[in-house]
C-alpha cells in the first residue's frame, strides 16, 4: 500500500478513536498486555493455539491454549471491527475470486474481494458457486464500502456478469487470463492457516476467523517487497500504533 495512504491515517486518528469504544479486559486473570500479545501472535502469524502457548511459556507465562482460543474468539471480532473503521476508502478497482474449501467433508466456496493494492475488502463462505452467491457478495460489498467500483476484475465465471447485470452495476468488467492474479494470490494466507489449523471445522467458524484475519492482515500488509527499508519502518510503526490503539484497555 502506498506510503501516503498509510501515513494519511494519522490526520483522522483522534476523531476515529473518539468514536470507538475501548475494549474492556476487566475480569480476566491475565493483564491486558498478555491478552493482546497472544491474540496478535495467533492472528498475525501461521501459528496454532498450542504454538502461542509455547511462545508465552518461553517468557514464563503459563497460559493454556484453550485460554488463548477463548481470547481470540471473544476479542478478535471487536478488534477487527475497530481496525476496519480506521481503513481509508479502498481503491476503485475491485478484484473478485472464488476458491473451494473442504469443510466437514463438504465442498464450500470462499469468495474474496480485494482492491487494486491487494487490500482484502471482504470474504464470504458460501455453499454454491453460482449467480446467487456472486450476487450476495456484490451486494455485501456495495453496502459495506458505500460506493460502487469503477472497474470489476474477475475470472471467466459467468455468474459475475449475470450478478453485475442484475444489480445494474455500471463498472467496467474485465476478464481474462492472469488479469486476476492479485485476487488469486490473496488466497495464499488462507491456505497457510487452513493447513496449520488442520482444516476449518464449520462454515460459520471459517467465516468468523477469516473476517478477523483479513482485518489484521490488511493492517500489517506493508508491501515490504515494494518499499525501501526506511519506508518499511515507517509503515510498520504505523501498523503497530494502529494495533495498540485499537486493542488498548
Amino acid at each position: 500500500m502506498a506510503l501516503s495512504r498509510r501515513v494519511g491515517l494519522r490526520s483522522g486518528r483522534r476523531r476515529i478513536t473518539e468514536r470507538m469504544k475501548k475494549i474492556s479486559y476487566a475480569g480476566y486473570r491475565f493483564p491486558s498486555e498478555i491478552i493482546r500479545q497472544a491474540i496478535w501472535l495467533y492472528l498475525r502469524f501461521a501459528l496454532s493455539f498450542r504454538d502461542v502457548e509455547d511462545l508465552l511459556a518461553e517468557r514464563g507465562l503459563a497460559v493454556p491454549y484453550e485460554t488463548v482460543r477463548r481470547w481470540v474468539s471473544h476479542f478478535g471480532p471487536m478488534i477487527a471491527a475497530d481496525l476496519r473503521k480506521r481503513r481509508q476508502r479502498p481503491h476503485t478497482t475491485w478484484r473478485l475470486d472464488e476458491v473451494y474449501l473442504k469443510i466437514d467433508g463438504r465442498m464450500v466456496y470462499l469468495w474474496r474481494a480485494v482492491d487494486a493494492e491487494g487490500e482484502v475488502l471482504d470474504v464470504l463462505v458460501q455453499p454454491k458457486r453460482n449467480k446467487h452467491a456472486a450476487l450476495k457478495l456484490l451486494r455485501k460489498l456495495l453496502k459495506k464500502q458505500g460506493f460502487a467500483p469503477e472497474v470489476l476484475v474477475t475470472d471467466k465465471l459467468r455468474s459475475y456478469g449475470a450478478a453485475r447485470s442484475e444489480i445494474g452495476l455500471s463498472a467496467r468488467h474485465e476478464q481474462g487470463l492472469r488479469k486476476n492474479n492479485r485476487a488469486e494470490n490473496a488466497h495464499q494466507p488462507t491456505w497457510r492457516r487452513e493447513r496449520k489449523m488442520q482444516r476449518f471445522k464449520s462454515p460459520g467458524s471459517a467465516q468468523r476467523f477469516l473476517s478477523v484475519h483479513a482485518a489484521v492482515q490488511n493492517t500489517f500488509n506493508v508491501q515490504r517487497h515494494l518499499t525501501s527499508r526506511r519506508t518499511l519502518r515507517i509503515l510498520r510503526d504505523e501498523a503497530f500504533r494502529t494495533w495498540r490503539a485499537d486493542t488498548a484497555a
